[in-house]
This record gives structure tokens, sequence and C-alpha cells, in this order.
């Protein structure tokens, strides 16, 4: 089976063809650029049979390519980059380049059976945008807290004994009245990012109330534990859940599909560090919420605790319980929701 694999930057696109057993068959370089776009596919084509192209970065900068690949009729799959970093390790080519990434994107794709097709712009691209852009609000605003706090333990000495904290609005407002008087510039900035805190704050609520209307009565919210902001990230990160061809291959892309690490006497999975970290956080904050409040799911880790898991173990089984579960829900059209649990 013939596979390219393609690195993907800016600039360029670094593609490498391979053989059944790994060997490079043809390196090159394209710009990433349409007029580079119709290069890769004459390229392509010029390299015989192709199975399958492993793109690395199909949703940033290989997602024009990926689009035009796609078009001409190849088949395109998606390759995390986590799988790809490690593969890395073993071309045994001397320091890093774009064609050894590309060699080592290339032998995970004909290894790999589960890899996902490409990811098309739809309307759940489009709900991931919004939920990192509401992220990313959230991120500033906790460093411009973090900042104002460092301000005030200068500025007021013990504030912290009548501010509870910097989140809720009422006692910014508490802290923006012990600074009302101060002189200086560091009162100044301090003032100004209280202004700076309250603007993050809304811009973010008009961003959730937004994600909260676009997922409306899909079927994951009927899931205990995956509020409306969990249930975004997991159809903005998973896209047209038809690319997957099982709920093993969704497994694999979240990264809880389980990895053996047994020896002798000793039977065990282990952590899997690959796959699609955000998938793989979002199923894990699940797993957490129905662990502390969820009955059939404390029963869960305790039989898996009683067949000798640790809890770290049974916690991971849970969340590859979990996969098949929103996989499951994934599937369904909205507005058929029904009661899922562990």
């Amino acid at each position: 089976m013939r596979v390219v694999g393609i690195d993907t930057h800016k600039a360029t696109l670094a593609a490498c063809a391979i053989d059944d057993i790994g060997q490079v068959l043809a390196e090159a370089t394209f710009a990433n650029e349409p007029a580079g776009f119709t290069a890769l596919l004459a390229w392509l084509r010029a390299a015989g049979p192709i199975e399958r192209v492993g793109i690395e970065g199909s949703a940033g900068y290989g997602a024009g390519a990926a689009r035009y690949l796609l078009a001409a009729g190849e088949a395109a799959v998606e390759v995390p980059p986590q799988l790809s970093h490690r593969e890395r390790l073993r071309t045994r080519r001397a320091g890093k380049s774009d064609p050894g990434d590309a060699l080592a994107i290339a032998r995970v794709t004909s290894r790999e059976a589960e890899l996902p097709p490409v990811r098309l712009p739809d309307a759940s691209r489009e709900l991931q945008l919004i939920v990192e852009a509401r992220e990313d609000l959230v991120a500033e605003a906790t460093r411009v807290r973090n900042r104002l706090h460092a301000d005030l333990v200068v500025l007021v000495p013990g504030y912290s004994s009548t501010v509870a904290n910097l989140a809720a609005e009422i006692h910014r407002r508490s802290a923006a009245k012990l600074l009302r008087r101060l002189p200086g510039v560091q009162a100044e900035l301090a003032r100004d990012r209280i202004g700076r805190l309250d603007r993050l704050t809304a811009e973010a609520r008009v961003l959730e109330r937004r994600i909260e209307h676009l997922v409306a009565g899909h079927p994951l919210l009927a899931l205990p534990g995956a509020g409306t902001l969990v249930t975004a990230k997991l159809i903005g990160e998973v896209g047209d859940i038809a690319r997957f061809r099982s709920a093993d291959a969704f497994a694999m892309l979240a990264g809880v599909a389980p990895i053996p690490a047994s020896s002798g006497q000793t039977n065990r999975m282990r952590l899997n560090r690959g796959g699609n970290r955000q998938l793989n956080r979002a199923l894990h904050g699940i797993a957490l919420a129905q662990f502390r409040t969820y009955a059939p799911a404390q029963f869960f880790v305790a039989r898996k605790r009683a067949e000798g898991k640790g809890f770290r173990e049974a916690l991971r089984a849970l969340k590859r319980h979990l996969a098949r579960i929103v996989f499951r829900l994934l599937s369904q059209p909205v507005g058929q929701a029904s009661s899922f649990g562990a």
C-alpha cells in the first residue's frame, strides 16, 4: 500500500511517499497556495496509485490543500500531531526537518487504519471557533485577574479580607472602591485592569449565550456531566461524526483507546497520550463529574477497582466507556435526546 504524508506549514507543504514497508519512494516540497496544490496533485498522480494521503494540520495550515485533494478525489485523512511526533523518533534521521516530519506522517498514515477523513468546513467548525474564542477570553481574563491580584497585594495589603475573589462582579466593585483614591501609576493601571476584566467577562457571556443557543436540544445534553460548554467542545472538535467508521475509531482520535501495558502476571492498560487532547480533556471532565455525582459511574469505577485496577486505570476505563456513549449520542439527530449514563 503506497501512502503519502504531508507536513503543513504557513508557506510550504512537505510531502513524502512510502511503499508497503515504509521505505521512501519520493519526497518533494510545494508552495502552500493554489499553484502549489496543483503541483502537489500532479506529483501524487505521477507517483502511481496512492491508497491514502495523511495530512497533519488539516484544519489549520493544511486546510486549503486538504480541501483541494478531497475535491480531486483523493482519500485524505487527518493525522494527529501526537502520533507523528512519536514516529519522528523512529525515522533515524538526524535532527528535525520537514521531509523527516512528512516521512513520520506517512508511516503513521500507513500503520493506523482508524484515522478519520480530513474535516471540511461545516456548522460544527463554526461552533468550534466560537468555543475557542470564548476560551481565549477566559484565559485573558485569568491573566488580567492574576496581575490585578499582584497589584492589590502591594497597594492594599490584606485586601482579600474584604474582597473574596476577583471573578465575581460584586467583588470587583469592592476592589475598585479600595483603589478609588489611591495615587500613582500602579493604582491607575489596576483600575484599568478592573475595567478590562468587566469587558472580557461581558464578551465571554455573549459567546456563552450564543453557544447555548447553538447546542440547544442536542442529545449530548442528556449525558450526566456534559453541560453546555462541554457539549459544544465535543461537537466542535469532532465535526461530522460520519467521518468515523466506528466508536473505536472515535475513541482512537480522542486518545482513550486502551493501550496494553501488561507483563507477566500483571494485566493493565497504560495512559494513551495520542489523539485529540481537547476531546480527551472533555471526556475526562465528564468522567470526573460523573464519578463525583452519578451513582452508575461510581459503581462502574468501584467494579474496576474490585478487579484489581488502580483509580487512574478505572477512570480511563470509564472514559473509554463514555466515548462509546458520546459516539452514539453524536450519531443521533438533534432533538432525539434520551437518558444515557455510565
